[in-house]
């Protein structure tokens, strides 16, 4: 799609500013603790500061009252910027849920954490239960007009980070797997919650979460009681969205890397990039960014325009083809800088192990597959 120039000249101001925040190693490296972390709440407070977060959040609720194309431009700058602040993507996320079905005193403490550089989580995944969120046997029991919740989730990104956890728990066991399941906004602080940090490829960005006897008031319900089900699938839909701007983010970042890089390095008496093969393989990539660049504001264009009704099936392409963009363009990026692309110098070696977990996060695009081949239906055969 063609960006509007005040929409373009806010992603060439995002840009600049990660270029003059964040944009050498060493900065990096002092916003995430040598880079044991992969988000730097000063950063996040910073951005607020500007006045960008929350940018496509509703006014009423306390966010900016931009478009989703909006916040889908911010995502890919930052991401191409190499801003550590992928929690915030989580917040965004968890703000879909709040914003569709929570109480107008839910939405405005999300929305006004996320505006002022805090973080949400959400706590889905557990141990018997990924990618099949209807295994959920996380427990909430009513005691009195509490809620009482006992069990472990896993895989729980930036919790360590967080004001708030989005809480799957199932409530009753009586019906359908996908029925029983209720939403629950648990705060951080509250006793009964130990978050466990697990060791990954990035550094530390998910986590274990126990909750043990765990108690919540009974306005701690998102939504209704026993309606999780229903009330997940537009936000998970948004969310791979979310996730396929920052995927064209990185396999941009990428591509500029090795670009710079080819007009650099000399072998034979002249530049790499002035070789056909180098050349061609380059155009290959520029092409699939661009394509998949398109194809992502165009389902953020449609978001804004109320035309959500193939959300999921869309939003699950958009996400698994800027996914597998991003690592391609990553793995193409180290092969043609040779051994300096799996130097640590370089800074390539991290943007393919940044590339190789969204494939996996946010629903694998195995199961995306899934929600795309359900939609498909062979056209009618017209009567001769």
């Amino acid at each position: 799609m063609r960006f509007s120039p005040e929409q373009a000249g806010f992603a060439a101001e995002v840009r600049a500013f990660c270029d003059r925040e964040c944009g050498s190693a060493a900065q990096r490296d002092a916003l995430t603790a040598g880079g044991t972390e992969t988000n730097s709440p000063e950063l996040l407070r910073r951005l607020a500061a500007q006045g960008w977060l929350g940018i496509s959040l509703p006014e009423a609720d306390g966010g900016l009252g931009g478009t989703f194309v909006d916040e889908c431009l911010f995502l890919e700058e930052t991401t191409r910027g190499l801003a550590p602040i992928s929690g915030y993507s989580t917040g965004l996320t968890a703000a879909q849920t709040y914003l569709l079905v929570g109480t107008p005193e839910q939405r405005r403490t999300i929305v006004g954490n996320l505006v002022a550089g805090g973080i949400e989580a959400i706590a889905l995944s557990e141990p018997g239960a990924g990618s099949d969120l209807a295994s959920a046997r996380l427990r909430a029991r009513r005691d009195g007009s509490d809620w009482v919740l006992d069990g472990q989730k896993t895989w729980t990104s930036v919790a360590h980070l967080a004001d708030h956890l989005l809480v799957l728990a199932r409530t009753d066991s009586s019906g359908r797997r996908q029925e029983g399941l209720t939403l629950f906004m648990v705060p951080t602080s509250t006793p009964g919650l130990e978050i466990r940090g697990i060791d990954t490829m990035e550094g530390h960005v998910v986590n274990d979460v126990f909750l043990t006897d765990l108690r919540l008031p009974a306005e701690a319900v998102v939504g209704t009681e026993g309606a999780a089900w229903e009330h997940l699938n537009r936000g998970l839909g948004v969310e791979r969205v979310i996730i396929a701007a920052m995927g064209v983010g990185a396999a941009q970042r990428s591509l500029d890397d090795v670009l710079a890089y080819t007009a650099e390095r000399e072998q034979f008496g002249r530049a790499i990039g002035s070789f056909q093969a180098v050349r061609h393989r380059l155009a290959d990539l520029a092409t699939e960014i661009e394509h998949c660049r398109a194809f992502v504001y165009d389902v953020a264009d449609r978001i804004d325009a109320g035309e959500e009704g193939d959300l999921g099936t869309r939003s699950s392409m958009a996400k698994i083809k800027s996914t597998e963009t991003a690592k391609q363009a990553s793995l193409e990026a180290m092969q043609l800088m040779g051994g300096y692309g799996y130097a640590r110098e370089y800074g390539m070696e991290s943007q393919v192990r940044r590339a190789l977990a969204p494939p996996i996060y946010g629903g694998t695009n195995e199961i995306q597959r899934e929600i795309i081949s359900r939609g498909l239906r062979a056209p009618a055969k017209e009567r001769t």
